[in-house]
């Protein structure tokens, strides 16, 4: 007897091969950005990103990317102007649907400048395309971030 793969089973184990290639690299992706990796990061990002990160005068990292090297930059940047001991991240939720990946949680932080704290949810969409991300779009309570970087 012989079993022939239908071309939804045949789809089906595509999607879930693609799926698994996302999720594998936004694993990477955190483990880098744990141990802030600049050039592990770098590699994971694809030579043009589009990036979404509300624009924020008063938050010093916080500016537009494009390139796989400036977006690697962010994080490193970040943690110049944070105290490395109280920057926390924790991901409730880790969704994976073909090529996008979200993440939601919960981020903090202090403004290494000021003394002062920040913290909130966050979620961040990343897509991966070809073992790469093209997309990172991370929301976050900005205004909480802005009133830590404020002094006074």
């Amino acid at each position: 007897m012989s079993i022939k793969a239908t071309d939804a089973t045949a789809s089906s184990a595509t999607a879930a091969s693609v799926a698994e290639a996302t999720r594998a690299v936004v694993q990477e992706f955190l483990a880098a950005r744990a141990a802030v990796d600049t050039r592990r990061l770098a590699g994971l990002f694809a030579e043009e990103v589009d990036w979404l990160l509300a624009e924020n005068p008063t938050v010093p990292w916080i500016r537009p990317r494009s390139t796989a090297a400036e977006c690697a930059a962010q994080f490193t940047e970040l943690m110049e102007h944070i105290v490395p001991e109280d920057a926390r991240a924790s991901v409730d939720t880790f969704l994976v649907d073909g090529t996008d990946a979200v993440l939601a949680g919960h981020l903090s932080g202090t403004v290494r400048a000021t003394g002062k704290s920040f913290e909130g949810p966050f979620a961040l969409r990343l897509t991966v395309e070809d073992g790469r991300i093209t997309r990172h779009h991370l929301y976050e309570n900005s205004l909480s971030i802005a009133e830590a970087c404020t002094p006074g």
